[in-house]
């Protein structure tokens, strides 16, 4: 008896563990990096559509709502997909709610939006995300003519 009474014990701890680690990976595994918006800004950043802003200035550099209702009323979730580094799949592609970690201003990809995207994606654990916005910063530095080489 108290040798099975072990084993439901340890079955049971276990089986927490494994729910515990697997609800993580789920989260991680729900917000993935949008390779095509990655490709997007890559692109963006090579022709010098990029604005080199300081760290902070996302707070007024980012659309608004308004801003963002109108893009996707003229251009389609398609194209408002392009300027978010990460999806969530569990949301219909047709909503706002599906893409998540905006970086630009539907004409420039701002370094201050990188910077909140990276920060952000670090404390949520979104560890491809963080990455592939430091990639990108790391272009934007690399573009930026050497008399404006500095990081705030």
């Amino acid at each position: 008896m108290v040798r099975f009474r072990t084993i439901v014990v340890s079955f049971a701890a276990l089986t927490f563990c494994k729910v515990t680690a697997d609800s993580g990976s789920s989260r991680d595994a729900a917000i993935k990096v949008n390779i095509e918006a990655f490709d997007w800004a890559a692109t963006l950043i090579r022709q010098g559509h990029f604005v080199v802003d300081k760290k902070g200035a996302w707070n007024s550099d980012h659309p608004t709502r308004s801003q963002e209702n109108d893009f996707v009323r003229d251009h389609g979730f398609q194209e408002y997909a392009k300027w978010h580094l990460a999806v969530e799949p569990r949301h219909s592609a047709n909503s706002k709610a599906r893409y998540k970690f905006p970086f630009g201003d539907f004409r420039n990809v701002h370094r201050c939006g990188l910077l909140a995207v990276k920060a952000r994606a670090h404390e949520y654990g979104y560890q491809e995300i963080e990455s592939a916005a430091a990639n990108l910063l790391e272009m934007i530095e690399s573009a930026r003519p050497a008399r404006q080489q500095r990081i705030d």
